[in-house]
């Protein structure tokens, strides 16, 4: 089913230097929807044909209703043109889409219900269809949830895990559930230790499974080494606390919302940086209200990690922010990161995305680049004030896939921008020549050993397989869905922005 709308105006193509972004959010004739928003957007590529991707978002179809849906849209061709075919589920409030793709190109999307219940769905053709692996609810999960897949060749290929925080939709603190038949059936949550929330999760070439994420106030990084094994109840054996030069907000240029997330991601190239641990996300330093982008690495299987490097290089003022941080690690072991930053606004407030990527594990970062022309954040707010709480990227040998929102396009039936979906592939050498990597600390700092902090012992129930659900007959029809009531949000040391 196609969105349609009377109102539309032609679909935003942002061209910035050598970078152009694409809007994402069109309707069948490819034409920008007026008066709709779309946000919290999360990119996947097809590793054998880099031309298919698809992105999943927040939709809402009226801004001055909090009501949103499971927006998405697939490109096949790189990126220039793309089809939004409609929501995952029409009239069901979805939220926080998570997608990524196996090695073969099959694509999942995983979305948080009002429930704070989850489903996952699957995609054969490169995101133009959607089938749902299970009714409504059945997956699970929480808020913020997050999952990934093991690629590796191990015992554990094709598991896919995912973390939630502490709002769930079953029991309560932060939570980590497997499935080991490609998201279908997903067992019984398990606690995790430390409570690593607002984080994402990947996998090293030893089937290890990795958690990063801030524990309501210090970082940390966990390890579960069994995960990959099916007949095994997951433990996290290794917990460490990690610096990442600040803290976590929300709020202030995203009212509603998140200012970051902490991004963590596994270093697959094979080489002699192969199974690198690195963690980035927009903090809050001590004594500031602003945010910088702060990068840290582990060589050693997470048991340390590296003194904090600020990638972000423009001099220390804390009027500016740079927030949304996201990065990525290339097959080639670059690493590439984009995010808001306001440094060229005199209001300190007005954002453009920036990029950077590193050559050397991270140690040194290239000079920042601006990738887009700048946007008013504040503007084409839905009901809810914020603009999502997440950007994502994924790269390939050459460059980066970047999914973001802005107000580039103008309403003039509100006076003012909306949001929309954009997407812009970055790349080394964007102003001309490679640009030398410049370090912004030390290069020579020698990383400060993080004691592993001891693992708080956890009652684990025995995951329980979850009844196979009856495969849906096609990706077009879905069950009706189940009420249910809402749950009553539990309690957290710091209040975050929901959902």
């Amino acid at each position: 089913m196609y969105i349609f709308r009377l109102d539309t105006s032609p679909r935003k193509i942002s061209p910035f230097g050598v970078f152009t972004s694409y809007q994402v959010n069109v309707d069948a004739n490819g034409q920008n929807i007026v008066g709709d928003a779309a946000n919290e957007c999360s990119i996947s590529v097809d590793p054998t044909d880099g031309n298919k991707m698809a992105i999943g978002w927040r939709q809402f179809n009226d801004v001055n209703s909090n009501f949103r849906q499971g927006g998405w849209g697939y490109t096949t061709d790189g990126g220039v043109m793309w089809t939004f075919p409609g929501v995952l589920q029409d009239n069901v409030f979805r939220s926080d889409p998570v997608t990524n793709s196996d090695e073969t190109g099959t694509f999942f999307y995983l979305s948080l219900l009002q429930t704070f219940c989850e489903n996952m769905y699957r995609s054969t053709n490169g995101g133009q269809s959607w089938l749902e692996l299970q009714p409504d609810g059945l997956a699970e999960g929480g808020d913020k949830q997050w999952f990934t897949i093991d690629k590796t060749g191990g015992p554990g290929h094709g598991f896919q895990y995912q973390a939630s925080d502490g709002i769930n939709c079953s029991g309560s603190g932060v939570q980590f559930q497997r499935s080991t038949d490609g998201g279908i059936t997903w067992q019984a949550p398990i606690l995790i230790p430390n409570e690593p929330t607002d984080g994402t999760l990947d996998v090293d070439s030893n089937g290890n499974l990795f958690i990063g994420g801030e524990g309501f106030s210090p970082f940390y990084c966990v390890r579960s080494s069994n995960a990959q094994f099916g007949d095994q109840t997951p433990i996290f054996d290794q917990a460490t606390q990690v610096n990442m030069g600040g803290e976590l907000s929300g709020g202030g240029i995203n009212p509603a919302g998140l200012d970051g997330m902490l991004f963590l991601a596994i270093d697959h190239s094979g080489g002699p940086t192969n199974d690198n641990i690195y963690m980035l996300a927009s903090v809050v330093p001590p004594g500031r209200s602003t945010t910088d982008v702060m990068f840290v690495r582990s060589t050693d299987g997470g048991s340390t990690f590296s003194t904090p490097v600020k990638v972000n290089d423009d001099p220390v003022d804390p009027n500016k922010w740079h927030w949304f941080g996201t990065f990525s690690v290339a097959p080639n072991g670059r690493l590439d990161a984009v995010w808001y930053d306001t440094r060229n606004a005199a209001n300190n407030t007005d954002s453009q995305l920036f990029y950077s990527y590193s050559t050397d594990t991270g140690v040194t970062w290239a000079p920042n680049v601006p990738v887009s022309s700048a946007f008013n954040p504040f503007e084409g707010y839905p009901n809810q004030n914020k603009i999502g709480d997440y950007i994502t990227m994924v790269s390939d040998e050459t460059g980066g896939n970047v999914a973001y929102s802005a107000t580039f396009n103008f309403n003039p039936n509100r006076g003012q921008h909306e949001e929309d979906v954009y997407y812009v592939r970055v790349f080394p050498g964007g102003q001309g020549a490679t640009p030398t990597p410049t370090p912004t600390v030390s290069p020579t700092a020698t990383p400060t050993p993080t004691p592993s902090a001891t693992v708080t012992p956890t009652v684990t129930p025995t995951p329980t397989a979850t009844a196979t659900p009856t495969a849906t007959p096609t990706a077009t029809v879905r069950p009706t869905p189940t009420p249910r009531s809402i749950p009553t949000p539990r309690g957290r040391p710091t209040p975050r922005p929901r959902p």
